[in-house]
């Protein structure tokens, strides 16, 4: 929170949080970001895609705008793509459907059906990929190949409590570091269940290593700042029978 505040200039309008982070998982203090932005005049947007709006509302917590993409979990099968905003301000609803009318940047009628028909399922999907993502995250721990394990859900995570503070479960995006890039490039290619990809949150367990994939175009010292290093591995944790998931790691890890 000291490091948002140390950044706001005389002309910050918005601020701009996603929690967890992707890859590293961590969070972000909602109610203390948006009581400091609201003491500066500024709006604060959430991008909620990790957690959904099943395990998290930012706008219970002093949000403004929530951000989705619904490609992720909301969709949950790996098949639509697209995004959505919510607000709770009927000016800046006016100002997105102003947008959306004259830039035409909408989703299709089909992809919005697909996307609908996935929330029917949401519950019962985010539920699972919470009972695996625990499930892995812990095995990972013991692990004697993984240096560390990051996930929210643990109790060594340095923002656990912020997390059981605001979240009502901890969901099936965990990342970790192996012992090297080598071992982290033999872990993927390895796996069977799993299957490398750069997306998340569809029923199918997806591997990837941000490094050189969803993080490639990040200047390296960038990374290496966000601790987005080499050995560092990305899961988004599906609904198959957990132990199937850990089995498949466990001997990729071996």
């Amino acid at each position: 929170i000291h490091q948002v505040e140390r950044a706001f200039k005389p002309n910050t309008k918005m601020v701009f949080v996603e929690t967890p982070t992707n890859p590293v998982m961590s969070v972000t203090d909602l109610k203390a970001v948006s009581d400091l932005a609201h003491s500066q005049g500024a709006k604060v947007v959430c991008d909620n895609t990790f957690m959904s709006p099943y395990f998290q509302r930012p706008m219970e917590h002093g949000v403004d705008i929530v951000v989705h993409s619904t490609t992720k979990y909301l969709n949950g099968h790996s098949d639509s793509v697209g995004g959505f905003v919510a607000v709770n301000d009927e000016k800046d609803a006016e100002w997105i459907g102003f947008i959306q009318n004259t830039v035409g940047a909408i989703l299709s009628p089909f992809d919005s059906f697909m996307v609908l028909r996935g929330t029917k399922t949401l519950a019962v999907r985010m539920e699972k990929h919470d009972e695996n993502g625990r499930a892995v995250a812990n095995f990972l721990a013991e692990h004697p190949k993984v240096k560390k394990v990051n996930y929210p859900g643990l109790v060594s995570h340095p923002q656990h409590e912020i997390a059981k503070r605001q979240q009502s479960g901890f969901g099936g995006m965990v990342s970790f570091e192996t012992e090297s890039f080598e071992s982290a490039k033999k872990l993927l290619e390895s796996v069977k269940i799993c299957t490398l990809a750069e997306s998340l949150g569809g029923v199918e367990s997806l591997i990837s290593h941000p490094a050189t994939m969803t993080h490639a175009a990040v200047p390296e010292e960038t990374r290496k700042a966000l601790g987005i290093s080499e050995r560092l591995v990305r899961i988004s944790v599906g609904i198959e029978d957990k132990e199937d998931i850990i089995l498949d790691l466990d001997k990729a890890l071996n």
